[in-house]
């Protein structure tokens, strides 16, 4: 147990290392995993974005404003314990298979799903009877719920984040980055899914292969950064194309 606590009051003070933060900003490849975890993060979280938006919507605008940036808060910290913890984690074998195994199955059960719209749920926005609103009244019970759907976004992302990359300030930079993407310009990444639909599903076919690397890294097999970077550029340069293409016979048959 003391060895367990050592080693994740070790990974936090990692944090803290100038000297690691210098050599990861410093090299390209460190820039290239980040931006693929913020794009990762963009494309994946729009819909969750406009949840927590409609989940708010009873409030007044004030108080709409305050339950989004104290759920920000609370997911900037969860997003900072999950790193920590998961860096020692993820170097065990089991965490890497049962993680793979999760990022599958999301991709899987995406493609599985793919024509079951959830609409109906999205917009029902919070019950104000709820449990939460209840006992901690209108305002905070809100914050609660979202701090809570926060939480559940997230689990999906950090998991993603250890199948990219397992250097701590690659994660921490990527999943912060990406929390601020969540609230800040998510209205451009719905606006850009709407028009390029096809991109929401480029961005499991990345978290299935994501899942395989995870699960490849147990056996000690490592794909280089190039071959990641080129597969990625491969996914949505071959989703674009998709899409101008079958919007030009759209316009040819119309």
């Amino acid at each position: 147990m003391s060895e367990l606590l050592n080693n994740v009051v070790q990974t936090y003070a990692q944090f803290f290392d100038w000297h690691m933060w210098v050599e990861v900003l410093s090299d390209p490849v460190s820039w290239g995993l980040i931006g693929t975890l913020v794009l990762m993060e963009g494309l994946l979280s729009a819909d969750n974005a406009l949840v927590l938006a409609v989940m708010v919507r009873h409030l007044p605008e004030k108080q709409r404003k305050k339950a989004l940036f104290y759920g920000l808060l609370g997911a900037y910290a969860f997003r900072f314990i999950a790193i920590g913890i998961g860096v020692f984690l993820i170097k065990l074998w089991w965490v890497k298979v049962i993680g793979a195994a999760y990022l599958g199955w999301l991709s899987f059960k995406y493609f599985r799903d793919k024509r079951k719209k959830q609409a109906d749920e999205d917009i029902q926005g919070m019950n104000k009877n709820s449990i939460l609103i209840r006992m901690f009244g209108t305002l905070w019970g809100t914050v609660a719920a979202v701090e809570l759907m926060d939480i559940a976004f997230s689990v999906d992302s950090v998991l993603a984040a250890f199948g990219v990359s397992e250097k701590v300030w690659v994660l921490l930079t990527g999943g912060m980055i990406g929390v601020l993407m969540m609230r800040g310009v998510a209205g451009v990444f719905i606006k850009l899914i709407d028009k390029v639909p096809e991109l929401e599903t480029a961005a499991y076919v990345l978290i299935g292969f994501i899942a395989i690397k995870m699960l490849i890294a147990v056996a000690g097999i490592e794909i280089p950064p190039a071959i990641f970077f080129a597969f990625i550029l491969l996914i949505f340069g071959t989703t674009i194309v998709y899409h101008l293409k079958k919007g030009k016979k759209i316009k040819e048959h119309g």
